[in-house]
């Protein structure tokens, strides 16, 4: 993988491997590509359903260009994540330091995004009951 001030570079392939390397089932689509007139704001998106019933949603955005001279092309090192239960943007039970508030991660990097998919794959469904009947989530 090609690395610009210490940042992993994320494509749509290697998402969709690690992901399901995690245990997730994947789909994907590009955004704009070799026909620059797509409509699409973004480079890519990459979803996955992990056996928990848990989802994740990482979007690679159209913004990030390096300088002519660190690079050639566009790369993306920093992807936003939300987060998908039930096929609905969800925030995770209190004691986890991501999606506490909010729905979505932005401008996650790559170490970060492996934290983000640990956590999420390895959650147990019944914490989100248990902290909706105790008034938590």
């Amino acid at each position: 993988m090609y690395e610009t001030d210490k940042q992993q570079t994320m494509t749509e392939d290697m998402l969709r491997q690690m992901l399901e390397e995690a245990g997730a089932k994947t789909m994907s689509r590009s955004g704009r590509n070799e026909h620059y007139g797509s409509p699409r704001e973004y480079s890519f998106e990459v979803k996955a359903i992990f056996p928990n019933s848990l989802g994740l949603q990482i979007t690679a955005r159209q913004y990030n260009y390096r300088n002519p001279w660190e690079t050639t092309e566009r790369v993306n090192d920093l992807v936003d994540v939300a987060l998908l239960r039930n096929n609905q943007y969800c925030e995770l039970p209190k004691g986890y330091p991501f999606y506490q508030d909010k729905d979505t991660e932005e401008e996650v990097d790559y170490q970060l995004l492996l934290e983000i998919i640990d956590a999420v794959k390895n959650i147990n469904p019944k914490l989100f009951m248990l902290q909706e009947l105790t008034g938590d989530l």
